[in-house]
């Protein structure tokens, strides 16, 4: 858990910039809002105190080892809903919608990955992962060569099999390799994770992009698409900096 602690924050950072890089080009695309007074800043500041609440709990939780990460967003969930209740602003016709776009969403999310945990045992059972694997290890390139082969290749299957049944397929292959190579095993690890999450962001599966597809229906996939690519790229870059230094 602490290995991702810098990651994270380096790509935070970088997501900000790619952010600050594209409005600067287009600043249509973050127009200024009104103007508010101090007053009117701190009010607003209070009003989102209940979510910082949340946050830090969250990830104290995870610090500290009280619960895993399936674990803690089942507890910010519940208490983020318990906030709402407390502040009056659920109605039980909005709690019964959440639910039912809730349940929708969960169950195009996972005919998505219906598909994705079939291919994958398609890819299991024909070997393509250890072929590709077998045939990296034995390239002629300089170390860091080679590890941008396994990253493209991550980065390809995972925009066709789900990101854990690749890892599964292809780590007991990739990490004697990349220790051999002498990079670090756990910088390797959370490397390895940032590139397959690519994956669900890229298509042609994309699990992320349909989810957000499937909550704001009036904006067309390939415009979610285009939005994603340059975070796409901010998270190669942070891949490439973690392997570098």
């Amino acid at each position: 858990f602490a290995a991702g602690i810098f990651p994270g924050i380096l790509l935070a950072l970088l997501f900000m910039l790619t952010v600050y890089i594209r409005v600067r080009l287009n600043p249509g695309l973050a127009p200024p809002g009104p103007k508010t007074t101090l007053k009117e800043k701190a009010k607003s500041f209070v009003g989102v105190l209940e979510a910082l609440v949340i946050f830090a709990f969250v990830m104290g939780g995870l610090f500290f080892g009280i619960f895993v990460p399936t674990e803690a967003a089942a507890v910010g969930a519940f208490f983020t809903l318990l906030v709402a209740l407390l502040r009056r602003s659920l109605s039980w016709k909005g709690f019964v919608q959440s639910l039912m776009d809730t349940t929708r969403i969960s169950c195009m999310v996972m005919v998505i990955v219906t598909g994705a945990v079939i291919f994958g045992h398609f890819m299991a059972i024909t070997r393509i992962p250890f072929i590709l694997a077998n045939w990296v290890s034995t390239l002629p390139l300089p170390s860091y060569a080679v590890m941008g082969v396994i990253v493209l290749i991550y980065l390809f299957g995972g925009c066709f099999m789900d990101a854990l049944a690749m890892i599964m397929l292809t780590i007991p292959i990739f990490y004697p390799v990349a220790t051999a190579l002498g990079f670090d095993p756990i910088w390797f690890g959370v490397a390895i994770v940032l590139v397959t999450e690519m994956g669900v962001i890229t298509p042609p599966v994309g699990v992320n992009v349909y989810v957000v597809h499937g909550i704001a229906k009036d904006v067309p996939l390939e415009v979610i698409f285009r939005g994603v690519a340059p975070f796409v790229l901010a998270l190669l870059a942070c891949v490439v900096i973690l392997l570098i230094f």
